[in-house]
């Protein structure tokens, strides 16, 4: 046990925060010491802070239920027990950013789920599938920080994982227009459906600030390392409807693309089965052995069957075919709260101790 990684869980009793807890109950690198939360939490044990609001379907692992929770606040004495923090702090975000630096400063690591700081220059913003290298960032980051062990890494928003990868795994066909609309799923704001009982039966065609996060955020993740920063991508040029849909979690994504180069059916199918990386080769503990699958069935990915392939960690894909106006259509599927939010931010804290970025203070 000695060997497990300390974490820290910033913001651990929100529905993000408990995802991380279940994730990382007997991981074989991380082990969770330290749940921080709001003062009101502060000083009771976490199934005392929680209450009735385990919002897992998998019961709250014995391990935590006894851990006495830390005010998030009291920066130095958190992170003094710990080797690195996951953050899914619920804050405005000038205090995101403020309080994950903070604890970066403290040579801490931060791996956060939070938004505030995907668009910091330096701040590297990583589907480890895709953009590891963005890594590469952390070290001006530091200087700029002053720290030498400390720093912040995000996982971008879990909209885009339903199309991004796929649009990875075709970019030698050179996809350059993109219409995608997306239906997410209601955890994605944090709620069950006890708590959202309006949402049964119905649909909200609106997610504040969900669009431009679909439309901006992928050019991110395919930009390049320039100058100590990350300059974004200006292809392809992505434009966005989300809606709130009556699911509890998986966002479904219906996506039309036009190619510079026209690929056929067989060459794209050929390109999702095939595509690996990084978490993939190095076999690490969260990685899918098969990050997408292509399902031929007409009426496929659905939710209730597919959202928890590679437990939630994958990406399905399916009904592709050419359109009238576009190139190619399909519709992707993603597990908003494992591969969209908390696992997938466990899968970049994997690659960053794998890569030498983490390791026991």
């Amino acid at each position: 046990m000695s060997e497990k990684l300390s974490v820290g869980i910033l913001g651990g009793t929100g529905m993000v925060g408990q995802r991380f807890i279940s994730l990382l109950e007997n991981h074989p690198w991380f082990e969770v010491k330290v749940i921080a939360a709001s003062p009101r939490s502060a000083g009771k044990t976490y199934e005392e802070a929680v209450g009735g609001r385990w919002k897992m379907t998998t019961p709250m692992p014995e391990a935590v239920k006894k851990i006495v929770v830390m005010n998030v606040n009291e920066v130095e004495k958190v992170a003094s027990q710990v080797d690195f923090v996951f953050s899914a702090v619920d804050m405005t975000k000038d205090e995101i950013k403020a309080i994950e630096e903070a604890y970066a400063k403290t040579e801490t690591p931060v791996v956060s789920n939070n938004s505030a700081h995907r668009w910091t220059p330096d701040v590297p913003m990583v589907v480890p599938e895709i953009n590891p290298e963005h890594f590469e960032v952390i070290k001006d980051q530091k200087k700029r920080l002053g720290t030498t062990r400390g720093f912040i890494a995000v996982k971008p928003n879990c909209s885009i994982q339903s199309y991004a990868p796929v649009l990875t795994a075709w970019k030698e066909f050179e996809p350059y227009e993109v219409v995608v609309t997306t239906y997410q799923a209601i955890s994605g704001a944090g709620k069950t459906f006890k708590e959202w009982p309006e949402m049964e039966g119905n649909i909200i065609p609106f997610i504040g600030g969900e669009e431009e996060k679909s439309e901006k955020e992928p050019l991110r993740i395919w930009g390049k390392v320039e100058g100590g920063v990350i300059v974004p991508a200006t292809s392809p040029v992505i434009t966005s409807q989300c809606i709130r849909v009556p699911v509890l979690n998986g966002h479904t994504a219906a996506v039309f693309v036009k190619f510079k180069k026209k690929p056929t059916k067989e060459q794209l199918i050929e390109k999702l089965r095939s595509f690996s990386g990084l978490p993939q080769e190095l076999d690490l503990p969260s990685a899918p052995k098969h990050f997408i699958q292509y399902l031929e069935e007409d009426n496929r990915p659905q939710v209730s069957m597919d959202v928890d392939y590679e437990r939630g960690f994958g990406i399905s894909v399916g009904r592709l075919r050419e359109d009238t106006v576009y190139d190619w259509k399909f519709v992707g599927l993603s597990h908003n709260t494992v591969r969209g939010a908390a696992g997938g931010a466990v899968l970049c804290a994997e690659t960053l101790k794998a890569k030498g970025y983490i390791t026991k203070k």
